[in-house]
């Protein structure tokens, strides 16, 4: 687990990099295949029957843990620490706490330690975060379909115990190959129902396409990497991230047929 702070270079080299993109985007009328689309709706649980999440308020300068898989791990960037949880920091003028272990799961246990709810019953309960980001996995895609639910629940229910009343988003799978895999869209559903169920900020890199066909070379390594982001990858799963957290701090909440609830009943 590795806690990690922006630096004043690498946020002063990211806001003269943004500005600069913004520029060119706006002076020669194109956008990158790998920039994310200008709109891109975070599911939320009014979309499946209950009342969205309420707004999600962050301190100034959020500490937040990151806990999930390989990706959160940064595997394939060079080095693991410009992998997209430690990236984050800089963007939220925080500090990210990265657990990621690689190859682990909320059924699948890594390379490196267990699978998610043993992992989370060892975590030190001073980590005292202001936010939680659980991310993953395809880890689990070949893993008993049937029991998923019960180890998302069992894993989800550790993280509350651990950390009660903190936020919790969910950040489901992304595809590290195209076709999406059955096994990955499968997961994918689970967890927006399961988040739904909680009434929890739910990320989804396969509903939101994230990868495409159009950006998936300069996303994905396939060669030394194994289907893992990309420096320039994790640079931008770390801008979808933050744009989803920015949405969902400015969110209303709506009750499922559209309507504001009336906070007076």
């Amino acid at each position: 687990m590795t806690t990690h702070a922006p630096t004043r270079r690498r946020r002063l080299a990211l806001a003269i990099a943004g500005a600069t993109a913004v520029v060119l985007a706006v002076a020669l009328g194109i956008t990158r295949p790998w920039m994310p689309p200008v709109e891109t709706a975070p599911i939320a649980a009014a979309e499946h029957g209950g009342v969205s999440p309420a707004p999600l308020i962050l301190p100034q300068h959020p500490r937040v843990l990151v806990f999930g898989d390989s990706w959160t791990y940064g595997s394939a960037a060079t080095p693991p620490t410009d992998g997209y949880a430690y990236r984050l920091a800089d963007l939220i003028h925080g500090t990210t706490v990265v657990d990621g272990v690689r190859g682990s799961g909320y059924q699948k246990p890594g390379l490196d330690g267990p699978d998610y709810p043993t992992r989370i019953r060892a975590l030190d309960a001073g980590i005292a975060p202001d936010l939680i980001i659980i991310e993953g996995s395809i880890n689990d895609r070949r893993e008993n379909a049937a029991a998923y639910p019960a180890a998302v629940t069992a894993t989800w229910n550790a993280m509350t115990a651990k950390f009660p009343d903190v936020p919790v988003v969910v950040l489901g799978p992304a595809p590290q190959v195209l076709p999406v895999q059955a096994g990955t869209a499968r997961i994918d559903r689970d967890l927006t129902r399961l988040a739904a169920a909680r009434n929890w900020w739910y990320i989804s890199p396969v509903q939101e396409h994230w990868i495409t066909p159009g950006n998936y070379r300069r996303v994905i390594d396939t060669g030394a990497g194994r289907d893992h982001p990309t420096n320039a990858g994790h640079e931008y799963l770390a801008k979808r991230v933050h744009e989803a957290l920015e949405r969902f701090s400015t969110a209303p909440v709506t009750a499922a047929d559209g309507a504001h609830p009336d906070p007076a009943k």
